[in-house]
C-alpha cells in the first residue's frame, strides 16, 4: 500500500511538473525567425512543392481594395481556378489528409465536396507581435495544472508547444488585434434545407492580452453581442469575460432581456451549456471552435499534418450576395463558394476527464500552424461516434495584418442540421481591427442596460 500511495504521489508530481513546464531551451528557440517564423511554423515548404514556403503573409491590400469601404476585403486571388476536387467517390485517393469531419460529410452528403485551390500562406502578424512571441518562448510556462500561465504577454506564448494544453492557449490566444468589432449574421439551416435567421447584430472584442499598456491584464478575452435582429431579439445583449488564469478566476458572463428589463448573471454561459447565439446546435464552449476554460479534457498534442482545410475564404465571406440562397444549401454550404487549401495543421485531440460532464466525449482540433487559429473540428458524442463537425473559413486581414477567422460553421450528423456564425451584413461594417481599447465602461454589467433598451 505504501508503495502504491508512493508511486501514485510521484506520478502526480511528475504529472504537475510537467504542466508547470513551458518554456523552450534557448537552443530550440533560436529557431524561431530562422527555420521557424516567429510564432513557431516551418518556414520552408512541404517536399511536393505543395505547400509553399512562408514569407511574410499578405500585408498590403490588393488594387481592388476600397478604403471607402473598412473592413470589406476583396479576394487577393480572384481568378483561381480549383486544381482538383474530392468527392465520396474518389476520397480514398486523399484520405490521409483529410479530418474525420471531412470524410464523415463526404459519406453522409453526396452533394459534398471539396474543391482545392493552390496554397497561399496569407496569414500575417504585427511585428511587435512577433517580437513578443519570440522573446517569451524563453520565459512562458504552464500553472495551476495547465489552466494559466506566466511569462508571456502580447504574443503566442508558446510558439514550440511541448503538449496538447499549450497548443490550446495559443488557439484561445490567437491575435485578433486589441479590438474588434462587426456587423454579422447567424443562421441556422435545417434537415429539410430550411434557412432561418437567428441573429443579426453587432458585435465587439476587446483583447486586453494584447494591450501593450496592460502587461499586467488577469484578462484576455471582452466579448459583448448587440442584437438587432430578428424582431424576437432586438434588444438582447450579453457580455462574457475570459481570465487568464482559470483556477484563479472562472469565465464571467452577464445577459441583458428587454421583457426582464434587467442585467442578469448568466454563469450557463460556458462548457457545453445550448448556446442561444445558434438556437441550440452548438455549445458554448464551440464559439470560434473552441472558447473558454479547458478544465473539463485532457488535451493531447498529436503531431502536425498536412490536411485539406478552408483557407482565404474571401470570395464566400465578402463577395456573395444574398447569402440565403446562394451559399446556404442544403446540409452543408455551396461547394462552389468554398475554397479549401493544403495547409500544415497541430493536430490537438481533447479527452473528457473521468468525473467530468461534457456533451462530448473527445474533440479534435486542427489548428493553423501559421496563426494558431483552429481551422478545423471534430467532435464525438458519448457513445464516441463522430457527432458535429466545426470549420473555420480564413480571410486574414491585410490592412492591418491579422488572421481572421472569426467566420465558423458546425455541422451537425446526427440531425442534419448545420449553423454558420459571423456572416457579413452587405451594406453594413465589416470586421474592422483596432489597436486602441475601449473605454473601460464598455465591459461593465451597466453597459448591457444601457444598450439594451428598445
Amino acid at each position: 500500500m505504501k508503495l502504491r500511495n508512493y508511486a501514485l504521489a510521484t506520478g502526480l508530481t511528475l504529472i504537475t511538473a510537467s504542466l508547470a513546464f513551458g518554456a523552450v531551451s534557448a537552443e530550440k528557440a533560436a529557431q524561431l525567425g530562422n527555420n521557424l517564423t516567429e510564432i513557431g511554423a516551418e518556414k520552408g515548404g512541404n517536399k511536393e512543392g505543395t505547400i509553399p514556403a512562408y514569407t511574410g503573409g499578405i500585408t498590403k491590400p490588393p488594387a481592388s481594395y476600397n478604403k471607402s469601404k473598412p473592413g470589406w476585403r476583396p479576394d487577393p486571388f480572384e481568378g483561381e481556378k480549383p486544381l482538383f476536387s474530392i468527392t465520396a467517390k474518389n476520397m480514398d485517393q486523399y484520405s490521409a489528409k483529410l479530418t474525420e469531419g471531412v470524410k464523415g460529410m463526404l459519406k453522409r452528403y453526396p452533394s459534398f465536396r471539396v474543391d482545392v485551390y493552390k496554397t497561399h500562406r496569407s496569414a500575417a502578424h504585427p511585428k511587435r507581435v512577433l517580437e513578443n512571441t519570440k522573446k517569451h518562448a524563453l520565459t512562458a510556462k504552464l500553472t495551476d495544472g495547465g489552466l494559466g500561465f506566466t511569462g508571456a504577454h502580447a504574443g503566442l506564448p508558446f510558439p514550440i508547444p511541448n503538449n496538447g494544453l499549450e497548443a490550446m492557449w495559443n488557439h484561445l490566444l490567437h491575435y485578433e488585434g486589441v479590438t474588434y468589432e462587426q456587423r454579422y449574421y447567424t443562421f441556422t439551416v435545417d434537415s429539410t434545407g430550411r434557412v432561418s435567421m437567428q441573429s443579426e447584430g453587432n458585435v465587439k472584442q476587446e483583447f486586453p492580452y494584447y494591450d501593450p499598456a496592460k502587461p499586467d491584464t488577469t484578462e484576455f478575452y471582452n466579448l459583448k453581442v448587440y442584437y438587432v435582429g430578428p424582431s424576437r431579439r432586438m434588444g438582447e445583449s450579453f457580455l462574457i469575460k475570459d481570465p487568464l488564469n482559470y483556477a484563479k478566476d472562472s469565465r464571467k458572463a452577464w445577459q441583458y432581456l428587454p421583457g426582464q428589463r434587467r442585467v442578469k448573471l448568466a454563469p450557463d454561459l460556458s462548457f457545453d451549456a445550448p448556446c442561444s447565439i445558434y438556437a441550440g446546435q452548438a455549445t458554448w464552449d464551440d464559439l470560434l471552435l473552441y472558447s473558454g476554460s479547458p478544465e473539463r479534457f485532457d488535451w493531447k498534442l498529436v503531431g502536425k499534418k498536412e490536411m485539406y482545410v478552408p483557407y482565404n475564404d474571401y470570395k464566400m465571406n465578402y463577395e456573395t450576395p444574398d447569402p440565403q440562397n446562394n451559399l446556404l444549401k442544403k446540409h452543408h454550404l455551396n461547394p462552389d463558394l468554398v475554397r479549401w487549401e493544403l495547409h500544415r495543421v497541430w493536430v490537438v485531440e481533447g479527452t473528457l476527464k473521468q468525473g467530468k460532464r461534457h456533451l462530448y466525449s473527445k474533440r479534435v482540433f486542427y489548428l493553423d500552424e501559421d496563426s494558431w487559429r483552429g481551422l478545423a473540428s471534430d467532435q464525438y458524442d458519448g457513445r464516441g461516434q463522430l457527432y458535429r463537425v466545426g470549420f473555420t473559413y480564413m480571410t486574414p486581414s491585410y490592412e492591418m495584418p491579422c488572421p481572421y477567422g472569426d467566420l465558423f460553421t458546425y455541422n451537425d450528423l446526427v440531425t442534419d442540421s448545420y449553423l454558420i456564425n459571423a456572416l457579413n451584413v452587405t451594406g453594413k461594417k465589416g470586421a474592422l481591427f483596432g489597436h486602441k481599447p475601449y473605454p473601460a465602461n464598455e465591459w461593465t454589467a451597466d453597459s448591457l442596460a444601457a444598450e439594451g433598451v428598445r
